[in-house]
């Protein structure tokens, strides 16, 4: 029932069932009004008969008439009593009980039984009762058997219509539904490969021009436009690199040689601040060049089955001396191997981004910072969470804080781009994961989710570390 298929198929035919049912109904609620009318005049017509019959020939003549019109066949019904209930002549041999107490026209259908009718045999008719003057009871009435014939007949059409309905709608879902549905699947699984970074995969054409032909010719004529922009931005981000990139790093390298000749000890300050600035402004165009190439698709993300334990113990022990000489302290917190299938090199570029960060924006001007790096298995996620004694970032804020260039301290008089964490979540959503940001009381906890390895085998390489 999660298909919506099924769910259309299942509405609709309950929303048939049901129309089928009442217009069933109605029929048969009409007709056998019909018919009931129809006995009903027919009765009154006999009553009028038999009333002439009787101003001529009185009860004798009456009593003959009845006798005479039980004999014929027919689905009429007829009967005389005495002023005792007596039968007199007539061919009903007993009657629901209370039928001959009220005069006029019975209020709905009764039971009686008929001579020469098998034991339990019960007959249904409507009928007029009248009284004579000397006590006799007389009814006229006809048979409505065949109504409830008529309507049995109805009602069994209807269900084995309906359980015949059934069977070719689950029929017709397993020779056409399915068929549906499997195109369906295939265009999934071609999408699921898109968005994996698959570029050069199209959705399936078949050829019978329908409109799933139709949205894969639209969505495939799209994908190649997608490509050819993202061509388009790797080209342009290789003249980047080639155009700025070098030159910067040309000038960084004459600088650092210009400092080490240099005499001046003014001059070589000032040259050892050239290159403090040219370094921050090649990682800060890396990190851009990084983030457009993860979120645009165009980076090569090559997985493999690797341990994050093992990767954050690299990535902390590679922090340590840092941290050490900024007079902070980082601890890692044991885990067993947790294995995911994802990119080394993108998985550690963004838990150093983490690190980096708190060891920034930890502590306070009374005490050095203090960093927690732990690795969890939360079932069929693995989190590496990094936690630091910092201000925090406040809670209407954290939205912004991954946005590129985005800095809590305006002033800018720390170190760094605000790009952090723009990478740290362009590399979450490529692995297919999430990026948290949570408070550590006191201080900021970011959580990196990555989905784990569903089964062994699900790696390209298998790399321990």
């Amino acid at each position: 029932m999660k298909m919506t298929a099924v769910r259309l198929s299942a509405v609709y035919l309950l929303l048939f069932a049901l129309g089928s049912v009442g217009l069933v109904y109605y029929v048969t609620n009409t007709a056998t009004e019909i018919i009931e009318a129809q006995s009903r005049t027919a009765i009154e017509e006999e009553i009028v008969e038999l009333g002439q019959v009787y101003s001529v020939t009185g009860i004798a003549g009456l009593v003959r008439s009845i006798d005479r019109r039980a004999r014929q066949p027919g689905a009429g019904l007829y009967l005389a009593t005495d002023a005792t209930g007596r039968i007199i002549a007539g061919n009903v041999e007993s009657l629901q009980a209370g039928i001959l107490d009220e005069e006029g026209a019975t209020p709905g259908a009764f039971g009686y039984t008929r001579y020469g009718d098998d034991a339990g045999e019960i007959h249904v008719a409507v009928a007029d009762v009248y009284r004579l003057p000397n006590g006799m009871r007389i009814l006229v009435g006809r048979d409505q058997s065949d109504t409830i014939r008529f309507r049995e007949v109805v009602r069994s059409a209807l269900v084995w219509s309906l359980a015949a309905m059934g069977a070719f709608a689950v029929l017709a879902w397993f020779l056409i539904g399915r068929r549906a549905l499997r195109r369906l699947d295939r265009m999934s699984a071609a999408s699921a490969r898109i968005l994996a970074g698959d570029l050069d995969e199209r959705l399936p054409v078949v050829g019978a021009g329908d409109e799933f032909d139709r949205l894969s010719d639209n969505l495939n004529t799209l994908l190649a436009r997608i490509a050819q922009l993202q061509e388009g931005l790797r080209q342009v981000s290789d003249n980047i690199a080639h155009d700025l990139k070098t030159p910067l790093a040309r000038l960084r390298s004459k600088a650092e040689v210009a400092a080490l000749t240099a005499e001046n000890e003014e001059t070589k300050a000032s040259l050892d601040g050239m290159i403090v600035d040219a370094d921050q402004m090649i990682r800060t165009f890396d990190a851009l060049l990084m983030i457009s190439r993860v979120e645009a698709g165009s980076h090569p993300v090559l997985k493999s089955t690797i341990d994050l334990a093992a990767i954050a113990a690299d990535v902390t022990e590679l922090y340590e001396p840092l941290a050490e000489e900024a007079g902070a302290t980082i601890e890692l917190q044991a885990s067993p191997p947790i294995h995911i299938a994802a990119s080394r090199e993108l998985v550690a570029q963004a838990l150093s981004n983490l690190i980096d960060n708190a060891l920034k924006y930890g502590g306070s001007d009374e005490s050095p910072a203090h960093v927690t790096v732990a690795v969890e298995d939360d079932g069929d996620q693995a989190i590496v969470t990094v936690c630091d004694d910092g201000p925090g970032i406040p809670e209407d804020k954290r939205e912004r804080v991954v946005e590129r260039f985005y800095r809590l301290d305006e002033s800018r008089t720390r170190p760094g781009s605000g790009l952090g964490l723009s990478l740290v979540r362009a590399i979450a959503n490529v692995h297919g994961g999430s990026m948290v940001l949570e408070d550590s009381h006191p201080g900021l906890k970011v959580s990196l989710r990555l989905p784990k390895m569903r089964g062994d085998g699900d790696g390209d390489d298998t790399d321990e570390g």
